[in-house]
């Protein structure tokens, strides 16, 4: 079994209501693999906590918590030879999903203690990784205002969405995707290196961790009808055969705005920018599931 340090996010999900460390022995040490649990104490600390682990020679290094604290440990872990692991508490567990992560936490540990070791590629935009999915406009837009909801889960994701549809406004950009321009409306621009955002929202689900692009969907205008359309695509996964959005596949782009555009990696809104780089680093991962 591998030596396996767990980064725990006390503040993400259910860990807020659980006693992790006596759950994560119970389940975990019941197996006797070596193992140590490092809380994290403020944001960005996951990937100081995370680098540590590598360099102390931690086999798996296990993000315990949400899209977030998984950014924040993978994040620490490029460039090392340890694995992410994950132990998915968050409200949308997007990258845990893709992988087929279980979400019960007996099952996750379960697997963790045995793990299957493999590769994964690595987004990149204006020199900030993301593993599951970036984006430009109206996802960046509700990011920004679900975390200042002042509370988490899907049913606050959902009302901050239906209220900020109303007063989003596109921002006109020129996308260069590998040499293949166009100018058009940003309502949405994701660049998915996973298939969804989370809670089986597939803005991208014919993405591939390995194959070494980035799926691009683009979206210049979201009225009602084509609301519903782009709402139960992402829902059944057939977005791509809605034909409400645009496809694009593609190693790298640019992007620049007429005015600033809010941008997210993994789910967390990081600021307003009108240049943008995308670039994918190709297997740049290793990961533990």
């Amino acid at each position: 079994m591998p030596k396996t340090c767990f980064i725990l996010n006390p503040k993400a999900g259910p860990s807020r209501r659980l006693d992790m460390p006596a759950l994560i022995a119970r389940h975990f040490g019941a197996l006797e693999p070596d193992y140590e649990i490092r809380p994290t104490e403020y944001a960005g600390h996951a990937v100081e906590l995370a680098r540590t682990a590598a360099a102390e020679g931690f086999r798996v290094v296990a993000a315990v918590g949400g899209d977030g604290t998984v950014n924040e440990v993978g994040r620490g872990l490029l460039g090392t030879a340890a694995a992410l692991g994950i132990v998915p508490q968050g409200s949308g567990n997007g990258l845990a999903r893709h992988l087929k992560v279980p979400l019960a936490l007996p099952a996750a540990l379960q697997q963790l203690a045995a793990p299957t070791f493999s590769r994964m590629d690595v987004g990149v935009i204006n020199d900030h990784p993301f593993f599951c999915t970036a984006g430009l406009g109206f996802d960046a837009h509700v990011s920004q205002h679900f975390a200042q909801a002042g509370s988490r889960g899907l049913s606050t994701y959902l009302r901050v969405t239906l209220r900020e549809y109303r007063h989003f406004q596109p921002v006109p950009v020129r996308v260069d995707l590998d040499g293949q321009i166009t100018q058009t409306n940003c309502y949405v621009l994701a660049f998915a290196n996973a298939s969804q955002y989370g809670n089986n929202a597939y803005i991208a689900p014919l993405a591939d961790l390995r194959d070494g692009l980035l799926d691009v969907c683009l979206i210049d205008a979201l009225p009602v009808g084509r609301a519903i359309k782009v709402s139960l695509g992402m829902a059944l996964g057939n977005l791509p055969q809605s034909k409400a959005a645009e496809y694009f596949r593609v190693p790298r782009g640019r992007v620049t705005a007429k005015a600033p555009i809010g941008f997210h990696v993994d789910g967390d809104y990081l600021g307003h920018a009108t240049e943008f780089t995308i670039e994918l680093l190709p297997l740049a991962l290793a990961v533990a599931v």
